[in-house]
């Protein structure tokens, strides 16, 4: 994790908004809020960065010192202990992977390493590859029993990039409650919940980047007490021989995504909810997606794909009205 820019943190503008920018979780991240001491201000930055810290330091793939590493390099020989708040981490997992119909895998580092974004420009993997990595990928595969877990072949390996960053977002709402914050915006790469209002509005302005356009926004939404999570190609690809490749690969075939969708822009009430319906829609399409989160309670969706921009009914609420552009 980067050291923080305290610079608007310390000096709020003129809505009273506190900005803590720095990153961590592989992504840029920006914290909002709008509070009158700087102490309490400042006691609820160390906390939400405390936990950002503790959470990457534990669960980063990318760190060879942290617990998921400790259980990927055992894979295939030996158990390895879990503390309870490892435990409830795993439980997130299995709650995302049947939710989202097996769709979101913490199994899936196999097929991550075979597409890594930083190598694979020069020359895309092959068909052996994907389906030995594919053998090697499976929730159900994972053996656990109180207090620890096992990964029975060498060559998996756990990733909770799917949903870290959901869960964080939600675990710094939760924070911003405890020092009793109403006006809150946090937005971990894409990955937002917006409480209360920016000063000039009950509510919080959140763009939704053009998926055709990357840069420009699409639409303007008016958020409150609700997040919004984001999917699509545009934030993350390569061109081969012509071809774009996502980063969003799809765990049936082993294969980035491409079935036209551009992007998924879904509102719910956790983070965690809204990365869910996102991912898993953009993956199944718009028509299978859209099927898929109206069975779920508030989730409201809007899909940019080749056939243009469709959604559910519900997702219109939440649009920037003409009158309150100009204020934002």
């Amino acid at each position: 994790m980067s050291a923080p820019d305290l610079s608007k943190f310390l000096k709020p503008n003129v809505d009273g908004v506190r900005e803590l920018k720095f990153r961590a979780l592989g992504t840029e991240c920006n914290v909002k809020i709008r509070l009158g001491s700087e102490t309490q201000s400042l006691k609820f930055a160390a906390d939400a960065l405390e936990w950002i810290k503790q959470f990457e330091e534990k669960y980063s793939r990318y760190l060879d010192t942290s617990l998921v590493s400790k259980i990927n390099k055992s894979a295939g020989q030996s158990w390895i202990e879990t503390d309870d708040d490892a435990e409830r981490l795993l439980n997130v997992a299995d709650e995302v992977f049947r939710k989202s119909n097996g769709i979101l895998d913490a199994t899936m580092l196999p097929l991550a390493k075979v597409w890594d974004w930083k190598k694979i420009h020069e020359q895309i993997p092959t068909e052996d590859n994907i389906k030995e990595a594919l053998r090697l990928t499976g929730w159900h595969k994972v053996q656990r029993r109180e207090g620890a877990i096992f990964l029975p072949e060498k060559g998996m390996g756990l990733d909770f990039g799917g949903f870290g960053k959901e869960l964080a977002v939600d675990a710094l709402i939760e924070i911003s409650r405890r020092h009793q914050i109403e006006d809150v915006l946090i937005d971990l790469g894409r990955d937002i919940y917006a409480s209360g209002g920016n000063g000039k509005h009950n509510f919080w302005h959140i763009g939704i980047e053009d998926g055709k356009s990357p840069g420009n926004c699409l639409a303007s939404l008016a958020i409150s007490d609700r997040a919004v999570s984001s999917s699509g190609a545009y934030a993350r690809h390569f061109i081969h021989d012509g071809q774009r490749y996502g980063h969003i690969i799809d765990p049936q075939t082993g294969w980035p995504t491409s079935n036209g969708i551009d992007s998924v822009t879904v509102i719910a009430k956790t983070c965690l909810e809204a990365g869910i319906h996102s991912t898993v829609c953009y993956i199944l399409g718009a028509e299978e997606g859209l099927n898929f989160s109206s069975k779920s309670h508030e989730i409201d969706v809007c899909i940019q794909s080749d056939q243009g921009i469709e959604g559910n009914p519900q997702f219109e609420k939440w649009l920037v009205k003409e009158s309150e552009i100009k204020d934002k």
